[in-house]
Order: structure tokens, then sequence, then C-alpha cells
């Protein structure tokens, strides 16, 4: 059996952030180790998660505001660090993660400052500012794209390639087959804008559903998520176009809705992309053109090249563009289960186990089980591009 460690885990209060730390932490305390959370007070309050872990609110800072928003920023982020650096006085962290988002900032800093090793993790094709900014430093980086933008060559040999950790209840999916499809059959299209929906989905989905043949049209069943101001309209245009639609401001049941999607049409955001490549489900991707550094357009780059996506940059998303797409996918013999299946081969459903996997060789404390005792692993070990330190 393995020593029990202590772990801190931070990211900011986004779902993007906290749901692949989550998932890290699920199987670290699997493992039977310790692990703390250094969020904000979003964070702190999305429902479901980190339920067993200690949860610590944390100054952040935000570097906003001009020069006096600056000082207010420093002083946050100082602050922050300041605390963190007393948690570890007590919990005593083999290694701090973050997660990205402006709460992992002080949570890193106090690390770097007591000497406890660091690990960054990117869920986006584009490295994040407080990942960006602590690149130098840190120890190693995890990356869910073989292509990271402003990610400096001289940080390569210190780069891990594992992919965005997902929730359990998704990685059930992997092993469940694409949904049976035949030109009788319901046609079953689930469309998400995240955790806020999306009101361009609103507006150009059901117009562009409109617009399909009646042969393909009679057979949708929509499942959509909607933000509260959109989703009466939403339900009228439905109802008079005879489309069977369950509209929601918030999906809780995920999973289920994805299982049974022969198609979705989503945003691009880092944590959607790793659940549609992990389940193997299709998708027409609408990246938000106002995601920090274009990240949403260079996440769905893999998916596409694969041909498991199509991606539609929002200035033409058109009703008329939609259903042309949407054509393109449902009305070919074979198109959509083609398509599951190059998204699935895009899939690293083994994400949270090779972090832990990475979290668990820093430190100095042995690993034991009961046949086999290891020596201590270096603080810094030799980092691969592949994975597993070397």
């Amino acid at each position: 059996m393995s020593i029990s460690r202590h772990f801190v885990l931070a990211a900011g209060g986004t779902g993007g952030h906290m749901i692949p730390a989550h998932a890290v932490a699920q199987e670290l305390m699997a493992r039977g180790h310790h692990v703390a959370l250094v969020t904000d007070e979003r964070g702190a309050k999305i429902p479901g998660i980190f339920k067993d872990a200690a949860v610590h609110v944390l100054p952040a800072g935000r570097m906003q505001g001009g020069p006096l928003g600056w000082i207010k920023g420093v002083r946050g982020i100082m602050a922050g660090r300041d605390m963190a650096q007393r948690m570890y006085s007590t919990f005593q962290p083999t290694v701090v993660c973050g997660f990205g988002g402006y709460p992992a900032l002080p949570a890193l800093l106090g690390a770097l400052k007591e000497g406890i090793p660091t690990v960054v993790h990117e869920q986006n094709a584009v490295l994040g500012r407080v990942n960006r900014l602590l690149a130098r430093r840190v120890d190693a980086i995890v990356t869910a794209y073989p292509m990271v933008r402003k990610l400096a060559d001289k940080h390569e040999h210190k780069v891990h390639l594992l992919g965005n950790p997902v929730r359990e209840e998704i990685l059930a999916l992997r092993g469940e087959e694409f949904p049976p499809l035949t030109d009788e059959s319901v046609f079953r299209l689930l469309v998400t804008g995240g955790s806020q929906g999306a009101s361009i989905l609103s507006s150009v989905v059901p117009e562009g559903l409109s617009l399909l043949p009646i042969s393909l049209r009679r057979r949708l069943q929509v499942t959509q998520q909607c933000r509260a101001e959109d989703i009466e309209k939403v339900r009228a245009t439905y109802a008079e176009l005879e489309i069977p639609a369950d509209l929601a401001t918030y999906i809780s049941d995920m999973p289920e809705k994805l299982s049974w999607a022969h198609l979705v049409i989503a945003r691009a955001g880092a944590s959607t992309l790793a659940e549609l490549t992990v389940a193997g489900r299709p998708a027409i991707l609408v990246p938000l053109p106002s995601a920090m550094d274009d990240h949403q357009t260079a996440n769905v780059r893999e998916m596409v090249d694969a041909g498991g996506a199509r991606s539609i940059r929002q200035s033409a998303f058109t009703p008329v563009e939609l259903a042309k797409q949407m054509q393109k996918m449902a009305m070919e013999p074979g198109a959509l289960q083609n398509a599951a299946k190059r998204a699935w081969n895009c899939g690293r459903p083994n994400a949270a186990s090779d972090v832990a996997d990475l979290l668990e060789s820093f430190g100095t404390a042995p690993l034991m089980n009961d046949t086999l005792v290891t020596k201590p692993v270096a603080a810094s070990p030799k980092i691969s591009m592949t994975g597993a330190p070397a």
C-alpha cells in the first residue's frame, strides 16, 4: 500500500479549471492521499465537487483597472501567497499543482517561496496567463494538446502531454457503443453553451433546424441548454416547428444526455472537448470569439483535423450554414459513426491517473507496497515529452 501524502490543488473558480482539478483530487484520494483545494469564492460554491477535500479560499488579486487596480491586485496576490505559506507549514504538501486561473497564482507563489515542488496543468491549446507567468519556475507543465501556443520551446524538457481529466461519469462512456442510428430512428441532438449557455446558440440553432429536410427534421429530439432570458422564446420556436425539445438553464445529467446524443452543438471550452473526445461524440463547434487569447479556436484544431468535428466561427454561424453542416454529417451514410470514432481517437481517458502518477513522482517520501520499497524520488525529476518522468 502507498504512504499517504498531502497534495494541494489550486484552481480558478470556473468549471474549466475546477473539473479537471476535481478529477485529479478524486484519483489521489482513491490512492489514500490527502488533498486540499485552493480556490476563490466562486470555486468553493460549485456544487458536487471537492466534498471530501479541505477547501481554502485565498485572496487572488487581479491585475486590472489601471495603476491603482494593479497595486490592489499585487497586494491581494501577496496576501494570498502569505496565507498559502502558513497553510503549507501545517499541511506540508508533497507538491502544489495549479490548474490555471488567478486563484492558482498565490498558491503557486507560496510553494515556490517555500521550496515545494510545483506543477501547472494547462487545459487549453493556448498557455494561460498564470501558467505563462510561472512556466520558467515550475518543475513540470502538463498539457492537453500536442501543440500549445505561447509555450516557449525552452520549456519543452518539462512538458507532459497527459490530457484534460474528466469526471468519472464521463469516463464511463468510453466503452459504450455509439447510439444506434438508422434512417428512421430518432435523431438526438444535444446543444450546450457551457455553464452559462450561449445566446447565439439559442437564436441560430432552432432556425437552422427549421431549414433541414423534412425527412431529418421530423426525427429530431433536442436537448438544449439556454440562458434564462432566452428559454421561453426558444421553447415557443420549437413548439411552432413541432420539434420535441427538452430545455433547461443547467443540464444536471450531462453524462446521460451525452451518452445517447448522436450529434452535439457546443462552444469549444477545454472541458467540453475533453468530454466529447473521451466519450466519442461528433460535434459542430462554435468557438467563443471573446475567449482570452482566442483559445477556443485553438482548442478545436486537433478534433477538427482528426475528422471528429466541424468548426464554424461565430461570425459565420448562421442558420443556413448550420443546416448545411448538419446535412453533411447527418445524411451521409455512416458519416456520424465515422466522426464519432475519430473523436474517440482524440480522447485521453487516462489523464486523471497520469497526472496523479506525475504528482506522486515528486517529493522525498518513499512509495511502498506489499512487495516493494522504492527509493525516494528527487524533487525535480527529468521530464519526458510523453508522460512519466524519465
